[in-house]
C-alpha cells in the first residue's frame, strides 16, 4: 500500500533535522515529503505535493501554523493535521480543536511521542479509507440496484428527461448496448387489468414479450412505463415501422391467450437520434388512445391513423437547446448533424408552411445568439440582411441546408474568435491591475477578481492557461523587477523599497528576494554598482 505523504513545517532546522533523523517513517507507513520553514512556504509546496499529513510548528516568521492550518483546510479539506508549540496555552489549543486538529503536540518533543502520534493517526487513516474504499460492498450493490438504474434511465428518456450528449453516457454507464440509426417506441395496453394494475402482471407481460420478439437488424429494449410495458427498438439502418408493427402484432396474437390479457399496442413514428424518443412514445400513446374508436386487441401505427400532413415540426426548447448548445459549445460536426437531422425530418414529416416556420425559428435563434454577442448580422449572414428570408428563395433542399449550416458555422467561429479575444483582454486588463497596484500589501486575487467582476476559481484557471504561472507567482515577478529596478537606480533603504513593492515586513521581502534572484537585496545592489562602474 502506498505510504501516507507527510509535510514538516517549522522554522527550527535543528528540530526539523532531529524529526526528519529519529522517526523510522517507513516503519510507521509514512513518507517525508518535504519541509518548510515557514507557513508561507509550507503553503505553496503543500500545493505542489498534496500531502496527506501536516505537522506544523504555531509560532513561525511571515505565517503562523494556526494560519497555515486555515488555509489549508480551504486548499485541501481531507489533510490531517498536527500541531506542535513550546506554548501551553489554552486558547491555542482551542483553536486548534476548532479545525479538526489530529494532536497538539507541546515542545520539547520526543520521538516516541511523535511516533505514537503517527501510529494512531495511520490507524484513523487507514480506517477512513477502507470505509471509503470497501469497492467490493459498492458493486455488489450497484449490480443489485441496476435493474432499477436501467429502468428510470428508460423512463427518463422516453419522458424526454435526458440531454442529448447525456443518453450514451448513462447507457454505457448501466452497461446497456444502445447503438442504432433509427428508433421507434411503441407501447403495449393491458385493456383488462383495471385502474390499478399489478405490476407482477407487467412483468410477466414483460418476460413474454422478451422472449418471443425478434426482428433482424433490431435491438428490442423493453421497460414497463406509464403503467403499460414500452418498447424501444433500434436499427441498424432506417426503421423499418412495418416488419416492427408485423412482429409486435405477432406476438400480440400469440399472448392473449395465452396470459388471458387483452392487449393493445401503439407504434409511434420512427426517430433519427435517441434523443427524439419522447416525440415516437407520444406518439404510440395517441394511437393507442385510437383504441375507443377502433376497439382494443389491435396494434395500432399513429403514421396510418393520422396523416403525415398533421405532423409538427416544432422548433420546441429541445430543438433550440440542442442549436445552441452546438453552436457555442458544441463541434462543427455537431452543428452538422444539427442542420442535417432538421431537413432530413422536414423533408419527411412536414408540410411546406410548417417548414418554413421551423426554418424561420432556427434562423431567428441564431439572430438572437449574434445579437446576444454583440456580432453584427451583416458578419454571420452577409450584407443587406433583414431576416425576411423564405425557403422558396432557395433551388432545393441541398442548397437550402448547405445556406443554414454555413451560418452556423459561420457564427460558431465568430463566438470561438470573441471567446478567445475577451480572455486575451481579460489578462491584459489584470495585468494592467497588477502592475498598478503591486505596491499594495492587501493585493490578492479576491481585490482583482472584484475589480474585473469575475469569480476567482474561474479567473485563476483562464490566468495560468493564458500566462503559464498562477496569479501569485506572477505578481511575486512584477514585484521583484520592480525592487530589482528600485535598487540598481536609487540609494532608498531596503524596508523603503520592500514597503514600495507590497512588503510590510523587510524580513520577508528579504527572504522572497534571495529565493527568487538568489542574492540578497543589498548583496544584488551592490553587484550593481559594481557593473554600473
Amino acid at each position: 500500500m502506498d505510504k501516507y505523504r507527510i509535510l514538516l513545517v517549522d522554522d527550527e532546522e535543528e528540530l526539523r533535522a532531529g524529526i526528519r533523523t529519529r522517526i523510522d517513517w517507513n516503519a510507521l507507513g509514512f513518507e517525508l515529503a518535504g519541509e518548510a520553514a515557514n507557513g508561507r512556504d509550507a503553503l505553496e509546496l503543500a500545493e505542489q505535493l498534496r500531502p496527506d499529513v501536516v505537522l506544523t510548528d504555531i509560532k513561525m516568521p511571515f505565517m503562523d501554523g494556526l494560519t497555515l492550518c486555515r488555509q489549508l483546510k480551504q486548499q485541501l479539506p481531507a489533510v490531517r493535521l498536527v500541531i506542535f508549540s513550546g506554548f501551553d496555552d489554552f486558547d491555542y489549543a482551542r483553536q486548534a480543536i476548532g479545525m479538526n486538529v489530529f494532536e497538539y503536540l507541546l515542545k520539547p518533543i520526543t520521538s516516541e511521542d511523535l511516533s505514537g502520534v503517527l501510529v494512531r493517526l495511520r490507524k484513523t487513516m487507514e480506517e477512513e479509507r477502507i470505509r471509503q474504499q470497501d469497492m467490493e460492498k459498492l458493486r455488489r450493490s450497484y449490480e443489485e440496484n441496476l435493474p432499477v438504474l436501467r429502468g428510470q434511465f428508460y423512463t427518463r428518456l422516453l419522458s424526454g428527461q435526458l440531454k442529448a450528449n447525456q443518453i450514451m453516457e448513462r447507457a454505457a454507464r448501466y452497461e446497456i448496448e444502445f447503438s442504432g440509426k433509427s428508433w421507434v417506441a411503441a407501447e403495449i395496453h393491458v385493456s383488462n387489468l383495471g385502474e390499478d394494475p399489478d405490476d407482477l402482471i407487467l412483468l410477466s407481460l414483460k418476460n413474454f414479450f422478451e422472449e418471443n420478439a425478434s426482428l433482424s437488424d433490431c435491438q428490442f429494449h423493453w421497460t414497463l412505463y406509464d403503467d403499460d410495458l414500452a418498447v424501444i427498438a433500434a436499427f441498424e439502418e432506417y426503421p423499418r415501422v412495418y416488419g416492427l408493427i408485423g412482429e409486435l402484432e405477432r406476438v400480440r396474437a400469440l399472448g392473449e391467450p395465452l396470459l388471458g390479457l387483452q392487449l393493445t399496442i401503439g407504434v409511434g413514428l420512427g426517430v433519427e437520434q435517441p434523443a427524439q424518443l419522447a416525440q415516437s412514445i407520444h406518439g404510440a400513446k395517441s394511437a393507442l388512445e385510437y383504441r375507443v374508436i377502433l376497439g382494443p386487441g389491435r396494434t395500432l401505427y399513429i403514421g396510418d391513423l393520422e396523416p403525415r400532413s398533421t405532423n409538427t415540426l416544432p422548433f420546441d426548447e429541445t430543438a433550440e437547446r440542442e442549436l445552441v448548445n452546438a453552436v457555442k459549445l458544441g463541434t462543427p460536426e455537431q452543428v452538422r448533424a444539427f442542420t442535417e437531422g432538421w431537413l432530413r425530418q422536414a423533408q419527411n414529416e412536414t408540410s411546406l408552411s410548417q417548414m418554413q416556420c421551423f426554418f424561420l425559428e432556427l434562423v431567428a435563434c441564431l439572430m438572437r445568439l449574434a445579437r446576444e454577442a454583440e456580432i453584427p448580422q451583416e458578419e454571420v449572414f452577409g450584407p443587406g440582411f433583414t431576416g425576411a428570408v423564405q425557403i422558396s428563395d432557395f433551388g432545393g433542399p441541398q442548397q437550402l441546408g448547405s445556406w443554414v449550416e454555413e451560418r452556423c458555422l459561420h457564427l460558431q467561429e465568430l463566438l470561438r474568435r470573441q471567446r478567445s479575444y475577451t480572455t486575451a483582454r481579460t489578462v491584459d486588463k489584470a495585468r494592467e491591475f497588477i502592475g498598478e497596484n503591486y505596491a499594495d500589501c492587501n493585493l490578492s486575487v479576491e481585490m482583482l477578481c472584484e475589480h474585473l467582476h469575475l469569480s476567482p476559481a474561474y479567473f485563476s484557471t483562464m490566468f495560468k492557461r493564458e500566462t503559464g504561472m498562477s496569479f501569485t507567482a506572477y505578481v511575486t515577478q512584477v514585484r521583484m523587477e520592480a525592487a530589482a529596478e528600485l535598487l540598481r537606480s536609487s540609494e532608498e533603504k531596503t524596508y523603503l523599497i520592500a514597503q514600495q513593492t507590497g512588503y510590510l515586513d523587510p524580513n520577508y521581502f528579504s527572504y522572497v528576494f534571495k529565493r527568487y534572484f538568489g542574492t540578497s537585496p543589498s548583496k544584488y545592489r551592490a553587484t550593481g554598482q559594481e557593473q554600473g562602474k
